[in-house]
């Protein structure tokens, strides 16, 4: 591969290029934290990075610790939501860019011992893949091998920059781990996602408040501090 391991790739495109083994990916457009457009009302959905290429794709990665996370009716809410978001009002359905959902999951939850496992729809009739653009990819945080894909992995699971294979991210880990800019940049992340618990947790209080229905709105909000809205 000619330039995949240039250093000075985006971390997201470089990531792309070796699960997809695609050397030529290039990335117009990366979001973290990306709050998808949805219907009012729907559950509400945070990709963890979300990015289109140079020939329209659209790609989620999402990075699972727990198997849990990465089941297929939530690969499936990722991809739909996705879709919903990718067409605008008068366009045409054949509009629609192929989409990659992808989950890279701590533990092999397959079992196969597969670098990925990737899933496509096919017509069961017939035997042949049903081609609507989307796929969903299973990346196993566990593998091990002298493959890009298990370098790769490996140095996901490394802590040890020294450890890692690849510069751009045994460079990453470095500023966030020595760098004091990126010491608090990290902190910022940290509170970030305690601040997003406690949020969640507030918002499950208040599901079971309103289901016991001896509270108003007005008191529930008050009790978890949450808005009204909310």
């Amino acid at each position: 591969m000619r330039v995949l391991f240039q250093n000075n790739l985006p971390l997201a495109e470089f990531v792309l290029r070796i699960i997809l083994n695609k050397d030529d990916l290039v990335l117009t457009k990366e979001e973290t934290q990306y709050d998808l457009k949805r219907l009012a009302g729907a559950r509400s959905l945070c990709l963890d990075v979300k990015a289109v290429d140079d020939e329209d794709t659209n790609f989620d990665i999402e990075i699972q610790k727990a198997s849990s996370g990465a089941r297929p009716h939530r690969a499936r809410y990722h991809s739909s939501a996705i879709d919903v978001d990718s067409l605008d009002e008068g366009q045409d359905f054949e509009e629609l860019p192929d989409s990659f959902v992808i989950f890279v999951t701590e533990e092999d939850i397959y079992g196969e011992n597969q670098p990925i496992y990737t899933i496509d729809r096919v017509n069961t009739t017939t035997g042949k893949l049903f081609d609507d653009g989307e796929h969903i990819l299973y990346v196993n945080g566990a593998y091990e091998g002298d493959s890009d894909i298990g370098k790769l992995m490996h140095d996901f699971r490394c802590s040890d920059a020294d450890d890692m294979n690849y510069d751009i991210l045994a460079d990453r880990t470095r500023y966030l781990k020595e760098d004091p800019k990126g010491v608090r940049e990290m902190c910022a992340i940290l509170e970030e996602m305690r601040n997003e618990t406690e949020h969640n947790v507030r918002i499950r209080i208040a599901k079971q408040l309103l289901l016991g229905g001896k509270l108003s709105y007005e008191e529930i909000a008050e009790s978890t501090q949450l808005t009204i809205s909310e």
